[in-house]
């Protein structure tokens, strides 16, 4: 245990770290943090509690985790962060507590935030997402598995981003993006799906021309939101092709952005 533990380090003794937990200099773990094996903490990190770390996660230099949300409606209730497995967490991000009693911002599996990204209370990030540096998500936005944001942008609260979407860099994100699209701009817009994301992770041909009609239906044609999502039920019940309108559908839901809009159907390409 002490040799993993730089001499430097402070740690509550009401911490729970994992015999395999390596802690660098300068570092500051409070109470009510829980470490799960083989992470590593780096110098000048500071761990703040209530806040739950799971397995092989790296924690970089100057990291702030747990600290209370950026948000005046908290007064001191118990709240939460959450972190699973196998997570890149570069320098000087901050993951702040939720706010609401029992509530945790939410950080899944085998991430990576780069650094300076800044995780606001009540968030959700779910599994396999990339994020850029020096990205800002706002409270409660929820980036669903797969997705990829690049660098030096916003995202406004209460936005969700679909699975296996794009967000350019330096955009401005104020409403939902539907899985499988590529957004970028200021304000932001749907340019077209993300070919090469789609691509790369694998997915059959066939699915993915049906991803290019959806798109077509969806942001090169003059139908309606309910037409629209009529002319997507016709091209079939696949896995894709039920997420997206599950996504849809749930964007026009109360509490929720609404959907960023298409660059038009004289712009862009879908090729």
């Amino acid at each position: 245990m002490k040799t993993l533990i730089h001499p430097t380090a402070v740690i509550h003794p009401n911490s729970e770290l994992h015999s395999t937990v390596q802690v660098g200099a300068y570092a500051v773990i409070g109470a009510h943090v829980k470490v799960g094996p083989e992470t590593i903490i780096g110098a000048h990190a500071v761990l703040e509690g209530p806040c739950e770390i799971g397995a092989r996660n790296q924690i970089f230099t100057g990291a702030a985790i747990g600290m209370e949300p950026q948000d005046l409606k908290f007064v001191g209730e118990p709240t939460w962060v959450k972190i699973g497995d196998n997570n890149l967490i570069r320098e000087y991000v901050t993951i702040n507590r939720a706010t609401g009693a029992g509530q945790a911002t939410i950080i899944g599996h085998n991430n990576l935030l780069m650094a300076y990204v800044h995780v606001a209370h009540n968030c959700i990030i779910e599994d396999s997402v990339i994020i850029a540096n020096s990205v800002a998500l706002a409270g409660h936005v929820h980036i669903e598995s797969s997705a990829r944001l690049s660098g030096v942008l916003g995202v406004h609260q209460f936005v969700h981003i679909g699975r296996q979407a794009m967000v350019g860099g330096m955009a401005r994100i104020d409403r939902d993006v539907p899985p499988y699209m590529l957004v970028e701009g200021n304000p932001g817009r749907i340019r077209t799906l993300n070919l090469v994301g789609l691509k790369r992770s694998g997915m059959e041909t066939s699915d993915l021309q049906l991803l290019r009609k959806a798109f077509r239906i969806l942001y090169r044609s003059n139908l309606t939101f309910k037409e629209a999502l009529e002319q997507l039920e016709s091209l079939g019940d696949t896995e894709h092709l039920q997420n997206l309108r599950r996504f849809l559908l749930l964007s026009q839901m109360p509490g929720r952005r609404g959907l960023i809009p298409g660059k038009g159907k004289s712009g862009g390409s879908d090729d």
